[in-house]
């Protein structure tokens, strides 16, 4: 893992990256963490820093690891591990060992991130700003009703905002 600096971002189609390929969130530390896939979020600039968006339902296991606080990781895999990624989007941490079911190999990041080696990217993290989604606030109903109808899967996301601190390659 080789530390690198933002531009290694400018070199990637981020609508690709998060949308097409997905990524890992991972929270926690070396000794107790998780990681979830997601496909929703994005990458920009905001008060002065590099972030990036992220979307976490309640229900998911990984969101106890980001509300207790600490660094957030999102790991970029090559192609090839679209089984993996499958697996961390569709089984919770709570009932298999996700680490042992897909032979990935976590790594602490300088900061006390999780990372895997297996990443082409890893963009290490610190939670800048939380807030849950709301009803009221859907400006577009078509949305609300296509994603949310009934809440299939849980309540509405939560949304963090995360300062990339560090990126690797």
């Amino acid at each position: 893992m080789i530390k690198k600096d933002l531009t290694v971002l400018s070199q990637e189609d981020v609508f690709r990256l998060i949308g097409k390929e997905w990524m890992l969130i991972t929270a926690g530390n070396i000794q107790h963490f998780n990681t979830m896939t997601a496909s929703w979020g994005g990458l920009g600039w905001l008060w002065n820093k590099p972030v990036a968006f992220i979307f976490v339902r309640p229900e998911r296991y990984t969101y106890e690891f980001i509300e207790s606080g600490g660094r957030i990781t999102l790991s970029f895999l090559p192609e090839a591990f679209k089984p993996v990624l499958n697996l961390c989007g569709s089984k919770s941490g709570r009932e298999i060992d996700k680490i042992k079911e897909t032979g990935l190999l976590p790594l602490e990041t300088e900061r006390g991130g999780v990372a895997f080696e297996q990443n082409r990217i890893t963009l290490d993290c610190r939670p800048l700003f939380r807030s849950p989604m709301q009803e009221s606030q859907f400006q577009d109903s078509d949305v609300l009703s296509r994603w949310y109808n009934d809440r299939p899967g849980g309540s509405l996301h939560v949304m963090y905002v995360l300062e990339i601190e560090d990126v690797y390659q």
